[in-house]
């Protein structure tokens, strides 16, 4: 089977669109397309289409998917003094523009992770599904301690990812794209594709993975969308000066 893996999509129509599009017609294992979407959370939260993003992806009724720490502040379960000043006012905005049918779908997204075959499934970590942020070696080792599975995919910090432990010993790697990763071995990974639709890793493309369950084969992939449309929907319905900018710079 294979898998378009996407991870905070933050209300980027743009950006999203383009991704379903490149994993649909990029030639990978001799094949093009993808038999199913695993969605990391964060599908609404930033951006300017929460209710058009929702409904994309439910076009894919293959998709498997769980709450990030935005869609749990859509939904009014977080305090949201733990947000900073631009992720508190897109949180009410988000709020208030949400219609009944993304309410319901959001409602409806696992708080916890879920396993698939080999692989856990979940937003922020295994040891913390909402929030906890796996940005370093020693928090990633800690978190392998909490896996019940050989693998384990994670999104919410917007940072392509790997880390690898084996032997006792954790390792980082950041992403090589377009290369076949090779998931066997005697070893346990984290794996982050990275963020749709607001990327923090200093390239504004739009950041993705495809997956191949049966191979174990893993690819980081990057696309281009056009940024500009984006940001002026953001413009167009006043959200942040500083939202708006950094998608031109991947931070």
């Amino acid at each position: 089977m294979r898998i378009l893996v996407i991870s905070d999509v933050h209300a980027n129509l743009t950006a999203l669109d383009e991704v379903l599009a490149d994993a649909a017609t990029v030639e990978w294992l001799g094949q093009t397309g993808f038999d199913a979407i695993w969605s990391l959370g964060d599908i609404v939260g930033y951006g300017p289409w929460p209710n058009e993003c929702i409904q994309r992806l439910q076009q894919f009724p293959d998709h498997l998917r769980v709450a990030g720490n935005h869609d749990w502040a859509a939904l009014g379960r977080l305090d949201l003094e733990e947000f900073n000043r631009e992720a508190r006012k897109m949180a009410v905005w988000t709020q208030q523009h949400l219609d009944s049918a993304s309410l319901s779908y959001l409602r409806s997204l696992p708080d916890q992770p879920l396993h698939q075959d080999a692989f856990t499934v979940t937003h922020a970590s295994p040891r913390e599904p909402i929030w906890e942020y796996i940005n370093s070696g020693s928090i990633a080792r800690e978190n392998f301690a909490h896996l019940a599975t050989p693998y384990c995919l994670v999104g919410h910090t917007h940072v392509p990812r790997l880390y690898r432990m084996a032997g006792g010993a954790c390792t980082v790697h950041g992403p090589i794209y377009d290369r076949d990763i090779s998931l066997a071995g005697p070893h346990s990974l984290i794996i982050n594709p990275g963020s749709v639709g607001q990327p923090r890793d200093n390239d504004p493309r739009a950041a993705y993975a495809l997956l191949d369950v049966e191979q174990a084969l893993w690819r980081f992939r990057r696309v281009r969308y056009d940024v500009e449309i984006t940001q002026a929907a953001m413009r167009k319905a006043g959200l942040p000066e500083r939202l708006i900018a950094r998608l031109a710079y991947g931070w």
